[in-house]
């Protein structure tokens, strides 16, 4: 799905309503959508159908109060703070005002952000301010901001959270923290840089009726993955396989310190697919079988034995690298000899990245680099953390261009960047997933998808989007506070499934 600016979303509304198109059905359409959003929050968590709605003097608010018409239509207690006087709002916000209050709708008065009470067991819709937004929110709406946050009640923002600049994703003083964001045809680029991924939540779409010939001549500044374009990258089961054509990865992982990294990652390419993963760690790692996989084949060796490594690992469909591996000299001329003459696809993790950021090696032809924001740092010669901008996620495109490798920057949100491919952005995942050992996890899971024929932007994007969707399901069985990364493991049979149905 393509993620636009707010200024692009604008411009493909404004041509839209050139040839035609009616501003009024849309907003009829936008309110309809997010009341459905609304009514799904409230059903699956069991609440109170109270809901407040605050609204400003733009359009926003008008999709606001036709979401509060449709809500009153299925029996829900509406509410609505009406923040400007109505005669300085936009015409159609009036005209949704006025529908509202005949069809039963009350406007609350307050004279402060202090007097307002807000629902007990409800929730919220976010109407005050929409996609073009900049700068800092001013009184009243800064109080009434903090205060709904304050609240602790679940916020639904109509198309972007109120105080979040759409373009950057800056946020100067108060914006709402969304619990989920109910955006409308496509998603804005200021969701996922800077604070936005704090302030959206949980992304919702909403179709407000925009043909689809519009959003096909926009041009994106990203592109967001979605289950219907990543169902597809799912490799095919073939009925007679054997468990070498389901694919075999080896693993160049773990160490005496560290056999943890390396047990996870083995684990999770057994669970992502592969017919067989055999592991290679060095000699005098010890494992605890307890929820280590029995089906995982242990090779120790030498680290002077590097012919045989790479006999061994020139073998299997896939391979990793890097998880526990730890940073010693042994472990840096190991890998000096086995990456150059690697010709099977392979996923690079953990230490080994930082062997990169300090050697240039040639790397295997099809190479998935998986850094988080620290990592890359190193490897791309940077001081301290760089600000997620569209011209720093450019820069990291040209340096998975330089090392003609799929770079996947990991984090909350992770983007997948590789030449001559737009950059991609996935919304999956939760802030329980960060727990050492989800990364290792990951590298499994990817290692498994290209032993099984995926080609590394294709295995970078579904993979990342199946471990995004294992953590949520993780995180709503356990809460974020309490999952581990095996947990994250021992959820891809419903990541899975989400997208086989």
């Amino acid at each position: 799905m393509k993620v636009v600016s707010s200024q692009q979303m604008s411009q493909i509304e404004e041509i839209a309503y050139q040839e035609g198109a009616s501003k009024s059905d849309f907003m009829e359409e936008a309110g309809s959508g997010v009341a459905l959003v609304v009514h799904d929050y409230v059903e699956k968590n069991s609440l109170d159908h109270h809901v407040l709605l605050l609204c400003g003097k733009g359009n926003n608010a008008g999709d606001a109060y036709v979401a509060g018409i449709h809500l009153l239509h299925l029996e829900f207690d509406v509410f609505a703070l009406q923040l400007i006087p109505i005669e300085e709002c936009s015409s159609l916000c009036q005209t949704s005002f006025h529908r509202f209050i005949n069809e039963g709708g009350r406007i609350l008065t307050v004279n402060s952000p202090k007097d307002l009470v807000f629902p007990s067991n409800g929730v919220i819709i976010d109407g005050i301010f929409g996609t073009g937004f900049k700068g800092q929110v001013q009184e009243p709406y800064a109080s009434l901001i903090h205060a709904a946050n304050e609240s602790r009640l679940p916020i639904i923002s109509i198309d972007i959270p109120s105080g979040l600049n759409g373009e950057t994703g800056r946020t100067e003083g108060d914006a709402i923290i969304a619990t989920e964001t109910a955006f409308l045809g496509l998603p804005k680029t200021g969701f996922f840089l800077r604070d936005g991924w704090n302030h959206v939540g949980k992304l919702r779409y909403v179709d407000f009726g925009l043909p689809q010939q519009y959003i096909d001549q926009s041009e994106a500044d990203l592109i967001m993955l979605a289950a219907d374009t990543m169902k597809p990258l799912l490799p095919p089961i073939v009925r007679n396989r054997h468990k070498y054509q389901a694919g075999y990865v080896v693993g160049l992982a773990g160490s005496v310190d560290m056999p943890g990294a390396a047990a996870l990652a083995s684990g999770a390419a057994l669970k992502g697919g592969a017919g067989i993963v055999r592991l290679l760690h060095p000699e005098g790692t010890r494992f605890d079988m307890q929820g280590f996989p029995a089906e995982i084949i242990k090779a120790s060796y030498k680290y002077e034995h590097t012919d045989e490594i790479i006999e061994t690992m020139n073998k299997a469909s896939a391979t990793f690298i890097g998880p526990g591996l730890g940073r010693t000299d042994e472990v840096r001329h190991l890998l000096k000899a086995v990456l150059p003459n690697l010709k099977k696809p392979c996923v690079i993790d953990a230490d080994a990245l930082f062997l990169l950021s300090e050697e240039k090696i040639t790397l295997p032809q099809d190479t998935i680099l998986t850094p988080h924001a620290g990592e890359l740092a190193r490897l791309m010669k940077r001081t301290g953390y760089d600000p997620i901008t569209i011209p720093f996620l450019l820069q990291c495109q040209a340096y998975a261009a330089s090392m003609n490798a799929t770079l996947l920057l990991k984090g909350g949100c992770s983007f997948i960047m590789q030449k001559d491919q737009p950059i991609m952005v996935n919304p999956k995942g939760t802030p329980g997933m960060a727990t050492a050992g989800s990364g290792d996890v990951l590298t499994g899971l990817l290692a498994a998808l290209l032993a099984q024929g995926l080609k590394p932007h294709d295995a970078a994007c579904l993979g990342c989007f199946l471990h995004g969707l294992a953590g949520e399901h993780a995180a709503e069985e356990l809460t974020p506070y309490c999952m581990l990364a095996s947990d994250i493991l021992f959820y891809f049979p419903e990541a899975f499934r989400f997208l086989e149905i």
